[in-house]
């Protein structure tokens, strides 16, 4: 039974591999979307995890869900459409490895999803889950904005612990105020929330981590706030308590799936907590250290999936 259940979008990315002397840019087909790359990251990490989802039934929705299921996540809760192709998102990468995006979406079979088939899916799999994984990207289109919402409300009332990345991409929205209103309104259910430097800015109007995160936790009483900073490593507030865990130097190949890698292995070292509230401080730089490691490792590698490590790998990286 899975530990770690993951709900949202599934799509293909569409990511540049080169640009070749003519100019001319290559792209290669890996399958993605971040809810879907937590999950694989999870999954390669040793965690127990499944997707809830929808994809179109195409060559694309076909090569995401052989994807998930070789790299260990169940799938039961993935969904297919005839009435929608599976998303694409073009990812074109620049010089330092940084990643802009453009989304083939009009609709997209993951914006498909329903409150029903979500909330059946969450309550499918027999056991009770530690954790609910989702992210922002769900919110941006109905039905699955409202599926998303009330599969987290339903979770919550169950006990089941709340895991939100609010990844704000522009091009999804109107406009920033609507973007804001719908990335904050989860925040009150939320147990562990995790987001970059920039959209705590976003969010709060605040630069400072300390003032920043200070102003989410009184305003949403969020038990875990965690905040990527790349090669900076991560910053947390728990409760009253903050730290920083510096992160890793390496040659940054594609920083796609980074921040997604990250989240899945901190939930591996989460699921085994009773209380996240007194989880000793050093307990949780441990497992920011060890998130820290694995995101690190995925950049040096191109696309996401492909680029996730295994348990191994970081574990050798550890012992050098």
């Amino acid at each position: 039974m899975p530990e770690i259940v993951t709900m949202g979008e599934a799509l293909i990315d569409l990511t540049q591999t080169v640009e070749d002397a003519g100019g001319i840019r290559h792209y290669a087909a890996f399958p993605g979307g971040a809810p879907a790359n937590v999950a694989v990251a999870a999954a390669r990490l040793g965690g127990k995890t499944a997707f809830i989802g929808k994809v179109g039934r195409d060559a694309f929705g076909g090569s995401i869900r052989r994807t998930l299921r070789e790299n260990g996540v169940d799938v039961s809760g993935l969904y297919e459409t005839d009435q929608t192709l599976t998303t694409l998102a073009v990812v074109s990468v620049d010089a330092g490895g940084e990643r802009s995006f453009a989304f083939y979406r009009s609709p997209g079979a993951d914006t498909q999803l329903t409150g029903e088939e979500a909330v059946t899916a969450l309550l499918g799999y027999g056991q009770r889950p530690r954790f609910l994984h989702f992210g922002s990207v769900s919110l941006t289109a109905e039905p699955a904005a409202s599926a998303t919402m009330a599969a987290a409300r339903r979770a919550r009332e169950l006990g089941i612990l709340l895991s939100y990345d609010p990844n704000y991409r522009a091009s999804l929205w109107p406009e920033e105020a609507v973007a804001l209103e719908r990335m904050k309104e989860p925040l009150s259910l939320c147990h562990v929330v995790k987001l970059a430097e920039e959209e705590l800015e976003l969010l709060t109007g605040l630069r400072g981590l300390e003032e920043g995160s200070l102003a989410l936790y009184e305003s949403y009483h969020i038990p875990l706030i965690v905040v990527t900073l790349g090669a900076g490593g991560s910053f947390y507030r728990l409760g009253s308590r903050t730290g920083w865990v510096k992160g890793q130097s390496v040659q940054v190949a594609d920083t796609n799936g980074a921040g997604d890698t990250f989240l899945g292995a901190l939930l591996t070292r989460l699921v085994a907590v009773e209380d996240l509230e007194r989880l000793p401080p050093e307990e949780l730089e441990a497992g920011l250290d060890f998130a820290n490691r694995a995101a690190a490792l995925t950049c040096t590698r191109p696309g996401a999936i492909p680029a996730m490590p295994t348990l191994t790998e970081i574990q050798d990286q550890t012992r050098r």
